[in-house]
């Protein structure tokens, strides 16, 4: 062997040998679990709440160390306290409520110079909340003559194909549709399964934000018709990033837009629009003639039930964390839905009265489809005392499914199991 090959040889091994010296690590040096006394952390008013946080360094119990923590009610004003960790285990006092609602818990501790932050919230007879939103006497009126004048207004549907985005199994294609006067339209992506049956819709209104929205295939991979919007005015997301930036100019403010006035607030175009969707996939030759469904998370869960509610041709809604939902739940002192209106806040004269049309609690009581809804405990968007309070003035068939772990987003295992409930609720 000569003299290169020797060096490259023990090259090699000190190589290797540094490699298993300082390989990755498979877990985390600082590990930690976080339970309460109720294993679905669902109390009773008047029941007090304990948390237990169990956290280990390279396996060997936490000793000494201090948890920070702040409690109180839901998005209100927290207490500071601490806790010490003994053998591995700390505990920390949740308090309670003696009405139906929501606490909280921030903590963090310091380990090894790693600081672990974390949030836990704990419902009290979650079951009994109930919205804070009056219900207008003519709520029903109201929206009638709204989707009466929307009504008149042809869809104007424009299709145009792109096969950049479509599969050997869907078809993607861009489409404008005209859901108001002048002119006032809607973009967005509709896909189709390739093949000469026909097929459920699926429509999926956005999150909030005016952001470009994207096309998937998935949906129809699975079988359906699926079409996901903008909900702004002349946002086509296919426009290159500079033009659509004008554009998105008209989103700017829009959750508080026109707020003064039932008749003025820009969530009525939307709202209607939204149920002018569901007309033009119940329009197109390849819908079965009997399924249609509505999905969505955020804001997107907040249309999908008012969509649901507005539009009768809609056969099953499965929203996620819904936003919009009792909305007047600050004004009370309790955690009210995004845009959480009155948090800190001075909202315009007028925005009381005009908030009770559009809170998505009051939909929620006109839904007559089956619905399949979804949320997490930990959410700071949309807060569980204001979804629950939606959840709860749904008189239908309903299926829920919360995972008090979640935040503001959801588990694949929760969304794959929304997608077999929409599938079970297909009428052949």
């Amino acid at each position: 062997m000569n003299k290169k090959s020797v060096i490259m040889l023990l090259f090699t091994c000190c190589s290797l040998s540094a490699a298993a010296q300082f390989s990755k690590a498979k877990r985390d040096y600082v590990e930690y679990i976080i339970t309460t006394d109720h294993k679905d952390r669902n109390y009773n008013t008047g029941e007090e709440a304990i948390i237990k946080i169990e956290a280990y360094k390279g396996g060997i119990p936490v000793d000494g160390v201090k948890v920070y923590y702040s409690t109180g009610d839901e998005m209100m004003p927290y207490k500071k306290d601490s806790a010490t960790f003994r053998n591995g285990t700390a505990t920390v006092a949740m308090g309670t409520r003696s009405e139906p609602g929501f606490r909280s818990c921030n903590l963090n501790f310091t380990v090894y110079g790693k600081t672990i932050k974390d949030l836990v919230k704990v419902a009290y007879s979650p079951q009994y909340i109930k919205s804070l939103t009056p219900m207008p006497e003519d709520f029903d009126k109201f929206w009638q003559n709204t989707m009466r004048k929307a009504g008149k207004t042809k869809l104007r549907p424009e299709i145009t194909p792109l096969p950049q985005y479509s599969t050997d199994k869907v078809e993607v294609s861009l489409v404008r549709l005209t859901v108001g006067p002048n002119g006032r339209n809607m973009y967005g992506y509709l896909t189709k399964p390739k093949g000469n049956g026909t097929y459920p819709v699926l429509f999926c209104p956005p999150g909030a934000g005016s952001k470009k929205i994207s096309p998937t295939t998935y949906y129809s991979e699975l079988g359906f018709i699926y079409l996901n919007i903008n909900i702004h005015n002349g946002c086509n997301p296919e426009l290159d990033d500079e033009e659509y930036k004008k554009a998105e100019e008209i989103a700017k403010d829009y959750n508080r837009n026109g707020i003064g006035s039932k008749e003025t607030f820009y969530y009525r175009d939307v709202y209607a629009g939204c149920s002018r969707c569901i007309d033009f996939l119940c329009s197109l030759p390849e819908w079965d003639g009997v399924n249609a469904g509505v999905t969505g998370g955020s804001q997107g869960g907040a249309l999908s039930i008012v969509t649901a509610a507005l539009n009768r041709k809609v056969t099953f809604c499965s929203p996620f964390y819904p936003a919009l939902c009792d909305v007047l739940g600050f004004k009370y002192d309790r955690a009210g839905g995004w845009p959480k209106y009155f948090r800190n806040t001075t909202e315009p004269a007028g925005a009381e009265e005009t908030l009770a049309y559009y809170d998505v609690a009051n939909f929620a009581r006109r839904v007559k489809c089956p619905v399949f809804y979804s949320f997490g405990y930990n959410d700071e968007t949309c807060s569980p005392t204001s979804t629950f309070a939606a959840y709860n003035e749904i008189t239908t068939e309903k299926v829920l499914r919360v995972t008090p772990t979640s935040g503001h987003w959801r588990f694949p295992e929760t969304n794959d199991e929304s997608v077999e409930w929409m599938k079970s609720k297909i009428k052949k």
